[in-house]
C-alpha cells in the first residue's frame, strides 16, 4: 500500500470534516505519495526523538496525533527545529500523517479510548462534540477514581480538586480542557477529567460543584496510539506498526 492510498483509507475513518477550523493536520510531510509503506511508527508527537527513531529504524511513515507543523513556517532552514525535522524526514524519504482534533472527536478516537479504559457506560459527546460523558457502574471516592486514572493512563500523578461529590457521572476530554468545564457541568457531570486545567478552575471547583482532575496532556491522549496501531493493521494486515513514547517530561518529587 502506498502513502497516498493509506492516507485516503485513514481519512475515511478519521474525516477532515471533524477537525476544528483552527487546526492544521493531515499529510504533513510526503516526499513521494507513491512510495510503498511497510513499516509505520505511531507516536503522540513528532519530536526530534521521534524523527531520529523513524530514520534510524528504517520506518517509511510516522502517524501522529499532534501535528508535526502546527504554526506556519516562514522558511525551511535547519535553524528552526520544526523545519529541521521536516527536512531530515524528507531527505530520508519518511512521510508524516497527523490526525489532531478530528481524532479527538471521531467515534473510537482519543476520548472514546479514554472513556473505555475508565469503564464508562452510555458514553455520549458533550459540549462541542469532542469531549465525552458517561457513567461508571459504581460510585467512587475522588481518591479512588484518581488512582484508577493513574493506573490506566500511566500518569505519575493526578492533580485533583475535590468538590465533595462521589464520582459516578464523568465527563472527560484528553489534552487541554479548561474551556470545557462549563460544558461538563451543563452535561450533568459530577466529575471532569482532562489533561490540563487552569488554576482558577481548580480553586473554584467546590463552588462550581464539580470534581476536577488533571492527569497530564500526554497521558490523557497517548492511549489513542494503540487505537491508531489497531486501525492501521485493520486497513493493511501486512504493515509492521510500532509505538514510540514521545513524552520526555518527568515528575521530580
Amino acid at each position: 500500500m502506498t502513502v497516498g492510498e493509506l492516507y485516503a483509507e485513514l481519512e475515511k475513518r478519521i474525516p477532515r470534516a471533524l477537525s476544528c477550523d483552527w487546526d492544521n493536520d493531515g499529510l504533513m510531510c510526503c516526499p513521494d505519495p507513491d512510495a510503498e509503506v511497510r513499516r509505520v511508527l505511531v507516536a503522540l508527537d513528532v519530536t526530534g526523538d521521534t524523527v531520529r527513531r523513524a530514520i534510524d529504524g528504517g520506518y517509511d511513515l510516522i502517524v501522529s496525533h499532534h501535528p508535526m507543523i502546527f504554526r506556519p513556517l516562514r522558511a525551511l532552514e535547519t535553524g528552526n527545529y520544526v523545519a529541521k525535522r521536516a527536512i531530515d524526514l524528507a531527505r530520508a524519504g519518511v512521510s508524516v500523517m497527523s490526525f489532531h482534533t478530528r481524532l479527538d472527536a471521531v467515534e473510537g478516537g482519543v476520548n472514546d479510548t479514554l472513556a473505555n479504559l475508565l469503564g464508562l457506560r452510555d458514553v455520549t459527546p458533550f459540549g462541542d462534540g469532542i469531549g465525552r460523558v458517561g457513567t461508571l457502574d459504581n460510585a467512587y471516592t475522588l481518591c479512588k477514581f484518581a488512582e484508577n486514572v493513574k493506573s490506566v493512563t500511566g500518569a505519575p500523578a493526578v492533580l485533583c480538586a475535590d468538590a465533595g461529590r462521589a464520582v459516578k457521572r464523568v465527563a472527560l476530554l484528553g489534552g487541554s480542557g479548561s474551556d470545557d468545564v462549563p460544558a461538563a457541568i451543563a452535561a450533568g457531570a459530577d466529575t471532569y477529567l482532562t489533561g490540563e486545567l487552569a488554576y482558577h478552575w481548580l480553586a473554584d471547583a467546590r463552588e462550581a460543584g464539580i470534581n476536577l482532575l488533571a492527569a497530564g496532556h500526554f497521558h490523557t491522549e497517548n492511549p489513542v496510539c494503540a487505537t491508531l496501531r489497531r486501525m492501521l493493521t485493520e486497513i493493511e494486515p501486512t504493515l509492521a506498526v510500532d509505538l514510540f513514547d514521545s513524552n520526555r517530561a518527568e515528575l521530580i518529587s
